[in-house]
């Protein structure tokens, strides 16, 4: 092995030392890496940088954009609403989340699916105070599994299967061939889910840590004509599952409910009276069939879908001080409406518009973001502070959006564009149809991801271009000559860290001719050995960079590298036996 070789593997092991026994994150670590190779000149920067520009990468950032444009449109919401339900379990949720991911993975490529998913799980689980690092994992372990039971479930079995119709001594799989394996290991990885999943996985991200905020605001909202909740109970409209929210009461006509129970069914014109945090008050503007008590919002002159949502204390000189909303022209004045009144940590009873400003309330603001420009500075405020993250849904695009994904997914499954082809039209028509804004675009895509995603290829790229790859895998080979089994084995390790060290697809490139030689040098069939190459490349569960899903779902899971090798070391192991002990079973060689 060369020098090159050596440093090559030097920097590897330091990376993973500093993943497992640090904090620091994936995308610093493994760009410090490839920065590494290129100064030294170990790798040139055209393969060190190749990875950026890769398919795969590219595909990955414009699924960012139309996932996003599934959340602002509301459109993920409801799917997965329908998909969840109002399971509060960890394994009731991770039950109701695999089941139907596994099933669209097998049949979709499961990169758009866990896009789709990880912004409307983050809402969800806000909602039903199930942890989200619960329920990440499980997502994208999942979506793998799924995608091993089909030809087209994965990229990976896509390019294998290409390089064996190019093979001429082999035949092609069929669509249904990987199934043989891929099902009986999908079952198994679905129960080792469902049974540890919860001890396994650490307790991150939990929506009840925003209780921390101590600022409780008192809104109204209605229950206008035609609203979808008219007829449902307080319980199946889900306005019991945000935390730190509390529907105080229900004016109904000329009477008033309190104490609402959840088995209470809502009328056109209530009006509910809610008490809670800002986080949950924002959930609760998003909310499909309810609207802000007052009508002012519907008098503001800036469009709704630019609008943003603003904290603003008000300031002992502030002219409205002492009057109510109402009187002070407030909307006028301001072209901003008050949604919601903090005041001291104690309830305001009164309607929005009849409430007395006094120093120090703090008031939630819907208004145009030139808001926080002309007033930052005014002495009618002691503070002006954006909500992040905060921004209203535009349900009027929500079908438009579903039929960008549904167009995205049948282009992409028939063969008619390739996946990246597929994810800039569905991107590029979330823009045109204005489901999406381009500014929110920008800010939706995970740039710590394609980072370390792309930083991870071209490291992979070091190790192939050195030659350290092909050495360790033949060496190791070598030793499984004379026996097929033997020989399944080592193909099925060396495949799995090959795909934990670089990535899925570059491993199965990578082992494939070596496998071939072994299985003509033995005289047997070399369909075992694809399928082998197949589960053991899209067997990526110990590392968060051997598959892209699992590292969409790191930052998002608020995990440590020490997590995936926790729960997904075990899940390797069933899944490598059970590959070894079927294929001799399903296939003679």
């Amino acid at each position: 092995m060369t020098l090159e070789g050596w440093a090559v593997l030097a920097v590897i092991i330091t990376c993973l030392v500093l993943l497992i026994t640090t904090h620091l994150s994936v995308d610093l670590i493994l760009l410090a890496g490839l920065a590494f190779l290129i100064i030294f000149g170990i790798v040139s920067p055209e393969d060190a940088l190749a990875g950026f520009s890769n398919e795969g990468v590219l595909t990955v950032a414009a699924l960012y954009v139309v996932a996003a444009g599934l959340k602002e449109t509301g459109a993920i919401h409801f799917i997965t609403q329908k998909v969840m339900g109002n399971s509060g379990t960890v394994r009731g949720a991770q039950a109701r989340i695999m089941t139907p991911v596994m099933v669209m993975s097998a049949f979709l490529n499961n990169t758009p699916i866990v896009a789709s998913f990880i912004p409307a799980l983050e809402h969800w689980s806000k909602k039903t105070q199930v942890p989200v690092s619960k329920i990440m994992i499980p997502l994208s372990y999942a979506a793998i599994l799924g995608g091993t039971c089909t030809l087209i479930g994965t990229s990976t079995n896509l390019i294998l299967n290409g390089l064996l119709i190019e093979e001429a001594t082999t035949r092609s799989l069929g669509l249904f061939e990987p199934a043989l394996i891929g099902i009986p290991c999908a079952i198994a990885g679905f129960l080792y889910l469902f049974i540890f999943g919860d001890k396994l996985l650490p307790s991150r991200g939990e929506a009840f840590e925003s209780f921390k905020d101590p600022k409780e605001y008192t809104i109204e909202m209605i229950v206008p004509a035609g609203s979808p909740l008219i007829g449902k109970t307080i319980q199946d409209a889900g306005l019991r599952q945000l935390p730190g929210l509390y529907l105080v009461e229900i004016y109904r006509d000329d009477q008033i409910i309190p104490a609402v129970g959840p088995n209470q069914k809502l009328r056109k014109k209530d009006r509910l009276i809610f008490a809670g945090i800002v986080d949950s008050i924002v959930d609760l503007q998003n909310i499909q069939g309810l609207s802000p008590a007052t009508n002012q919002v519907f008098k503001l002159d800036t469009p709704k879908r630019n609008r943003v949502l603003i904290e603003a204390v008000v300031s002992g000189s502030h002219p409205i001080k002492g009057r109510t909303i109402k009187e002070g022209a407030f909307r006028n004045r301001y072209n901003a409406v008050v949604l919601a009144v903090s005041r001291s940590g104690e309830r305001v009873k009164e309607k929005i518009g009849d409430i007395v400003l006094k120093t120090g309330d703090t008031l939630l603001l819907e208004t145009g973001a030139g808001f926080l420009r002309r007033f930052r500075n005014s002495n009618h405020f002691y503070l002006i502070s954006p909500i992040e993250g905060a921004s209203t849904i535009n349900y009027d695009r929500s079908g438009v959006a579903f039929f960008i994904l549904l167009g995205m997914v049948i282009l992409a499954g028939a063969g008619i564009l390739t996946m990246l082809q597929a994810a800039l039209l569905a991107s590029g028509l979330m823009l045109v149809t204005r489901a999406i804004r381009y500014s929110v675009s920008i800010e939706s895509i995970d740039w710590r991801v394609l980072i370390a995603i792309g930083s991870s290829l071209g490291i992979g790229a070091a190790l192939k271009s050195t030659g350290v790859a092909a050495i360790l895998a033949t060496d190791m080979l070598r030793f499984a000559s004379s026996n097929p089994v033997l020989a399944l084995i080592i193909t099925y390790f060396i495949t799995w860290i090959l795909t934990e060290l670089i990535t899925n697809n570059a491993a199965a490139v990578l082992v494939f001719p070596i496998a071939l030689s072994i299985a003509q040098n033995l005289g047997v069939d070399f369909i075992p050995f694809a399928i082998v190459i197949i589960m053991a490349a899209s067997a990526s569960f110990s590392t968060p960079v051997g598959y892209q899903t699992n590292l969409m779902v790191y930052g998002p899971g608020g995990y440590k590298y020490t997590d995936y090798i926790r729960i997904g070391l075990p899940l390797n192991l069933i899944v490598a036996f059970i590959t070894i002990s079927l294929i001799p079973i399903f296939w003679d060689f």
